[in-house]
């Protein structure tokens, strides 16, 4: 089966991003056949600078490398060299009625704040319909709050097929495990717009401060606490081990502890769990050559595929 699945290079990933989403797609290269690609073109509706834009995007490619996707398994490529995909956005956008983008809830939210709302936000859901469609993806992970978007490509695949005949292949979206809650450092939901996030590379001893710097609650040590109503608890989950975790859950409910205990636990965990990719990344900045060949074969092979689909909807509809 045929996964696909995009990043957006606007930022460095966080611990919330790769528990919520990166790590089960990485995970699903190891049964099916994944496509994955920075979507540099999506970036371009916040990202305004031109050098930021390349930085982040080979910043995105070292970082799924880093945490595993393997080239062997996967295709991992960049949006803005798939052309194809951009010339089918535009087929698929003049059979897209105003009404579906306008119920979109990205475009919905901005206008609803008072916040300009462009052009590329209003059409981003046929732009990914476009990414989905021109590889004949099968299975689309994505969080609850992009099930939306799948459902726009289904409905635009299906206005196409019903209107030209059978051309394209309907895919279903995969919702992502988020059972494992992801809090930031202030106890809300790890995102970079409540700037409490915590990376998953760079230097560990600033990561560390910032990990001792989560803000706790001002109960008493001898005091018993419920360990799964504690973000610190939660975060720590994320690393441990079960016999470690039932550990700290015993420790929590017999009370007699510090905080500072449970967040040096929480900044030794998270080191030694991403140690592994923090070293491959930074083989991989030293190889950055290897870098650009990975992507260079990656975008040849998903332009074959998305040469290939554009063709038959261009035969469909007239074009050629």
């Amino acid at each position: 089966m045929r996964v696909l699945s995009g990043i957006q290079p606007t930022g460095r990933p966080h611990w919330g991003n790769y528990f919520g989403a990166i790590r089960q797609y990485i995970d699903l290269q190891t049964d099916h056949h994944g496509f994955y690609f920075i979507a540099d073109l999506h970036a371009l509706t916040t990202v305004r600078d031109a050098a930021t834009l390349r930085h982040n995007t080979l910043d995105a490619a070292l970082d799924m490398l880093a945490l595993g996707l393997d080239p062997q398994r996967a295709t991992l490529f960049v949006q803005s060299q798939i052309p194809e995909v951009s010339e089918l956005s535009w087929i698929l956008m003049t059979g897209t009625p105003m009404g579906l983008l306008e119920r979109c809830h990205a475009y919905k939210e901005k206008k609803g704040k008072g916040l300009a709302a462009d052009a590329g936000l209003f059409t981003y859901p046929v732009l990914m319909a476009a990414d989905i469609l021109a590889y004949d993806s099968q299975l689309v992970p994505v969080g609850q709050d992009q099930v939306q978007h799948i459902e726009v490509c289904r409905d635009l695949a299906g206005r196409f097929n019903h209107t030209f005949g059978e051309t394209f292949v309907l895919p279903k979206a995969k919702t992502l495990d988020h059972a494992a809650k992801v809090p930031g450092t202030d106890g809300q939901k790890m995102s970079k717009s409540y700037d409490n996030t915590l990376p998953l590379f760079g230097n560990v001893k600033a990561i560390r401060k910032q990990i001792m710097r989560i803000v706790t609650d001002s109960r008493a040590m001898e005091d018993p606490k419920e360990p799964e109503e504690d973000h610190l608890f939660q975060l720590y989950r994320l690393f441990a081990s079960e016999a470690d975790v039932a550990e700290m859950a015993a420790l929590y409910r017999r009370g007699g502890f510090g905080y500072g205990q449970v967040k040096k636990a929480v900044a030794e965990a998270s080191e030694a769990y991403f140690a592994e990719a923090r070293a491959r990344r930074a083989d991989l900045e030293q190889h950055l050559d290897h870098v650009e060949q990975v992507l260079a074969a990656g975008a040849a092979e998903a332009r074959s595929f998305a040469a290939e689909v554009l063709a038959r909807a261009q035969r469909a509809c007239g074009l050629r």
